[in-house]
């Protein structure tokens, strides 16, 4: 990450202002703004960040804030968690995710901008393969990445694309809602929790019995969660949820991990056959500046995988896998796509070797230098849009 700018010396700094912050933000199509006490705003543009030109921030002026913009549930929660996560509203700017937490005895807060408008599969340039998963009958449908990889802006891509093309009943369980989502040809019900529902646990163990076809978990946080999505996905429903692992095979280890050694063979054999797909995301900014562009793994469950996944005597082979079903399954890995942006021009050659997951194979294929029978950097059809002229938001 570059260094963190400041604002120049000398120069005139305007007296805090939570809604022009803000507005900066989002007029610089930022992707994060930071308040805390003693600094100026702060604001993430790219994946870099940078203090806005306004005087640092008061005590005074981010609990003034909290009483603005809190509910009286939301106080309570922070008063016993010193912690607490919801979404906010700001009239002519956008809608926001917002975290409130302490730090040194004082108020602090982090704003992730949330658009409007979602965004199609192909306008955010994800593979368009996540189109014929998103409308898959059934099975369950990971997105995972880092913390601010994209994963809850492809996600609502993926719920838009069901909606506009399943007449089907889907059921959102959110911590908090970040996108909304108009009905369609789908009926969406979106529960936020602690105001639809008192608990993420809760809302789990009825959201079967609430007739859906489609189902999106924020996140798949606990051994409790997982159970409710695999065995929904087992029993005929399509569900959507979000993992912080950086690749597939780090995605089944993590899920297999929730569980004791006794029960490994039952829950392979389980995930084996509800497991439908996972797609993991890396944000890389473009050779022009403008914006980032999204490298993408994806692992299809196809046989060869669910075999993999329930063998107990075999180690996960996930990257070869996903190498055998690059043509027939449209899978594909980082690398794959780091080098079809590269070759577009799209993304620098020192960003695509910063991301890959192999960088000395990767630099040797850039080279050109391969064995015919390395099909690693094969030619992917049809996996992102030709168009380009989109930014990523994050």
């Amino acid at each position: 990450m570059a260094d963190l700018e400041s604002p120049e010396a000398g120069a005139a700094l305007a007296p805090f202002s939570f809604k022009q912050a803000i507005s900066q933000m989002v007029q610089r199509n930022g992707s994060d703004l930071l308040l805390k006490v003693g600094r100026p705003p702060t604001v993430r543009v790219n994946g870099d960040l940078t203090s806005l030109s306004m005087q640092p921030v008061r005590p005074e002026d981010l609990k003034q804030l909290a009483e603005q913009i809190m509910t009286p549930r939301q106080v309570k929660e922070f008063a016993e968690k010193k912690e607490a996560d919801f979404a906010i509203g700001v009239p002519g700017v956008g809608r926001f995710r917002t975290n409130i937490y302490q730090q040194r005895g004082t108020l602090a807060f982090a704003f992730r901008a949330i658009p409007y408008e979602v965004k199609s599969i192909r306008e955010l340039h994800l593979p368009e393969v996540l189109e014929t998963v998103a409308l898959r009958p059934r099975g369950l449908v990971l997105v995972t990445g880092i913390t601010g990889s994209g994963k809850s802006t492809a996600l609502a891509a993926m719920i838009n694309h069901v909606n506009r093309h399943r007449r089907v009943n889907i059921i959102t369980i959110e911590d908090p809602i970040e996108f909304l989502h108009r009905d369609a040809m789908a009926n969406i019900s979106q529960r936020e929790v602690g105001s639809d529902t008192l608990t993420f646990a809760n809302a789990l163990r009825h959201v079967l019995r609430q007739d859906p076809d489609v189902i999106l978990i924020g996140e798949v946080r606990d051994a409790e969660t997982l159970d409710t999505a695999l065995k929904a996905s087992d029993t005929g429903h399509l569900v959507f949820s979000t993992l912080h692992t950086t690749d597939a095979t780090q995605s089944i280890s993590r899920m297999l991990s929730f569980y004791p050694p006794h029960q490994q063979a039952e829950i392979r054999s389980l995930l084996s056959t509800a497991l439908g797909a996972v797609i993991c995301l890396r944000l890389v900014p473009r050779a022009d500046g403008r914006g980032r562009v999204p490298a993408a793994e994806v692992l299809i469950n196809t046989a060869a995988v669910a075999e993999n996944i329930r063998n107990l005597e075999k180690s996960l082979n996930i990257p070869d896998l996903i190498a055998d079903g690059s043509v027939a399954y449209r899978m594909q890995s980082f690398d794959q796509s780091l080098m079809q942006w590269y070759k577009k021009g799209t993304i620098t050659y020192e960003s695509a070797l910063f991301f890959s997951t192999n960088p000395s194979e990767f630099a040797l294929r850039a080279a050109g230098v391969s064995s015919a029978s390395d099909r690693t950097f094969a030619e992917l059809p049809g996996s992102m849009g030709s168009e380009l002229g989109m930014d990523y938001q994050a």
